[in-house]
């Protein structure tokens, strides 16, 4: 690959590796090389600017759950090494919680533009909400608590809205693959109230990984899954920001769409008795495809971030 150390094979090799050398070799200082000194970083909770915010973000996480594996899943990506490549990396980690032992299992999607060997921009969803009821709280007790430490340290951070975005070095769409294509236009017929597609572009036999380390088997899990979120936020704008299709040796003709909602929580849903605050919510999604439709889909956002949102709205 050209501008990358020759011991990277390929771009998912890169990912894969540095994740693994940056985290569980406590390889932290490696970040001055592999991130960019301005790199932007969005996660749902907020936005950072430059890599010694994201040592530092990381030696937080470090320090609470010390053991924190990284598992690479899958690497979604579009690109090429000359003008830029977009990786979609989508994570199972596990940790052990340094005060109460607590053991943790939960998803990660995060998104992020690599040349020259370093990263420099970025996107990041955790699963938040698996983290949260793992921990014995409910995702609006943990954005309360989030709220109540701000508050008391004085330094607050607002979620993540587009007016507080700003652009990184990344401003490209992914590619025109037709995997990429096909899931882009289920997820927007999905957000249109086209339930009724599901039987038709989902496997019978679809498994489903969605936040709050929630599990889904066939088409009356996706149904609900997307019918609650939706209803939640039934007049909210969706977009689709970034789309990668791919189809990879060994592997099942894959997709992985960041998209967003904005829009008033008005709505029965997953987020209980409708507000009317305003909501933004950062989404993530892979899919895999087989013979018979969507076999395998995979959805991140933070619940904690929306039930931030709506909690500081009642304020």
């Amino acid at each position: 690959m050209k501008g990358f150390d020759e011991k990277f094979s390929d771009f998912p090799d890169y990912i894969l590796k540095i994740t693994n050398e940056i985290w569980e070799n406590r390889g932290l200082h490696t970040l001055h090389d592999y991130y960019a000194p301005d790199i932007v970083v969005r996660t749902p909770l907020g936005i950072d600017f430059g890599n010694q915010g994201v040592i530092n973000a990381t030696m937080n996480v470090l320090a609470e759950f010390p053991n924190r594996t990284l598992l690479g899943e899958d690497v979604i990506w579009s690109g090429t090494p000359e003008t830029g490549m977009l990786s979609s990396h989508r994570i199972i980690t596990t940790a052990t919680h340094v005060e109460t032992g607590q053991k943790i299992r939960f998803r990660v999607i995060a998104d992020c533009h690599a040349k020259n060997n370093q990263i420099d921009d970025e996107w990041l969803i955790r699963d938040q909400g698996a983290i949260a009821r793992q921990m014995g709280q409910t995702p609006k007790d943990r954005a309360q608590e989030v709220i109540e430490m701000q508050e008391k340290s004085g330094i607050v951070k607002p979620p993540f809205t587009p007016n507080i975005d700003q652009d990184g070095p990344y401003l490209g769409r992914g590619n025109d693959n037709e995997w990429g294509e096909k899931y882009a236009d289920i997820l927007t017929r999905l957000m249109n109230a086209e339930f009724a597609l599901i039987p038709h572009e989902y496997d019978r036999c679809c498994l489903g990984e969605y936040p709050g380390g929630v599990s889904g088997i066939s088409h009356g899990d996706v149904d609900a899954f997307w019918l609650g979120l939706r209803s939640s936020f039934p007049n909210a704008e969706f977009k689709t920001h970034h789309q990668i299709g791919r189809e990879d040796k060994l592997m099942s003709p894959r997709a992985a769409i960041r998209w967003s909602l904005t829009g008033k929580h008005e709505g029965y849903g997953h987020f209980g008795q409708p507000t009317g605050a305003e909501v933004h919510i950062m989404g993530a999604c892979h899919a895999e495809f087989g013979p018979w439709g969507l076999r395998r889909e995979y959805v991140m956002y933070d619940e904690v971030a929306i039930w931030q949102q709506i909690l500081l709205a009642e304020k």
